[in-house]
């Protein structure tokens, strides 16, 4: 409980004094002996009666003086608010997203069973499964989507609708949009959706398995420079193992071709480096989480806590009690007190 005017409270003190004064003085009367009718109008303050009706306009002004400096109570109440980071995923859609990577000490039958088993699954969807988890973790930020092979694919604007997000991540495959890899385009079609973002932090992370095999008219360490001039942190992803296998189909069915690693390491840790974030390399599942986990501890979301303070007012209150006495003395004063002058 606090008053909001709280000084409005010494006019109890002229208030004080204009009651002793009141209390004091004696009340007008009509001294006739013989007529004993008019006797109670010959009392004093300290008659019952006739004291009523004044503690009632004393008791009224007291409320009003109370009621104007504002008595309140405050429920404090703190809100919490997350501050959200715009992340644009570009995701390699090249067809050999849909390589195997082979686990180390595996033989080829065991190998073969885990693929059937749904054990060991293709780089692409790998990555996808360690996305949504990453997603799904960061419910404050909006996220976006872009897949690439020889030109970038806008699969989802940066949003909060994750379930939009990830129903149309759902729909990609490797090699649907051809099978080279273009590093530059990706990374500028990012930097474009997030150039003008109001977020305090904007974010760039890129996945892919293959080296820069496409011309465009920036090379992707200027388009790494480019994300830096505009305050955007890149994040660079290897994806796979030294040794992989890439399912062939064939008159005899399906048979495995080995693949090395491709992508250019040392491109991607410049790209890197120029826009201010860390290259990461994912061998298999496990260093793909790993590396998922790790850039979600690094971009984290901000919050803020604002405290409001909702106020009960007990002024207006305080006035209605104090015309009802006002009015209930007055009602007394001139029906059933009523004094002869």
């Amino acid at each position: 409980m606090n008053f909001a005017y709280p000084w409005l409270l010494l006019l109890f003190l002229p208030f004080a004094l204009a009651f002793y004064y009141a209390w004091r003085r004696p009340l007008p009367t009509l001294r006739i002996p013989a007529l004993k009718p008019f006797a109670p109008a010959t009392g004093s303050r300290k008659s019952l009666p006739l004291f009523i009706p004044f503690l009632l306009y004393a008791l009224a002004t007291a409320l009003l003086i109370v009621a104007a400096a504002r008595p309140r109570h405050g429920d404090e109440k703190v809100v919490m608010r997350a501050k959200g980071i715009d992340i644009m995923l570009c995701l390699d859609l090249s067809g050999s997203m849909a390589t195997f990577d082979v686990p180390k000490g595996i033989s080829d039958g065991k190998f073969l069973e885990a693929i059937k088993a749904g054990k060991i699954k293709p780089r692409l969807p790998v990555a996808m499964d360690e996305i949504k988890k990453f997603i799904a973790d960061r419910p404050d930020d909006r996220i976006g989507l872009i897949g690439f092979a020889e030109l970038p694919y806008s699969v989802c604007p940066p949003t909060l609708d994750h379930g939009f997000l990830v129903a149309n991540m759902e729909r990609l495959r490797p090699g649907m949009i051809g099978d080279k890899t273009g590093i530059a385009g990706p990374v500028a079609s990012a930097i474009q959706r997030l150039k003008d973002s109001d977020a305090k932090r904007r974010v760039v992370v890129l996945f892919t398995d293959g080296s820069n095999n496409v011309k465009t008219r920036i090379s992707p360490l200027q388009a790494a420079k480019l994300a830096h001039d505009y305050d955007i942190i890149l994040y660079t992803v290897g994806i796979g193992s030294d040794h992989g296998v890439y399912p062939q189909r064939s008159f005899g069915g399906i048979r495995f071709e080995d693949v090395r690693g491709e992508f250019d390491e040392k491109l991607l840790q410049e790209m890197a480096k120029a826009a201010d974030g860390k290259y990461y390399r994912a061998f298999d599942a496990k260093g793909l989480g790993k590396v998922m986990s790790e850039i979600n501890k690094l971009e984290k979301t901000t919050m803020e806590q604002p405290r409001y303070i909702e106020y009960s007012e007990f002024g207006p209150k305080l006035i209605v009690a104090a015309l009802v006495l006002l009015l209930l003395g007055f009602i007394l004063e001139n029906t059933v007190y009523l004094r002869v002058p």
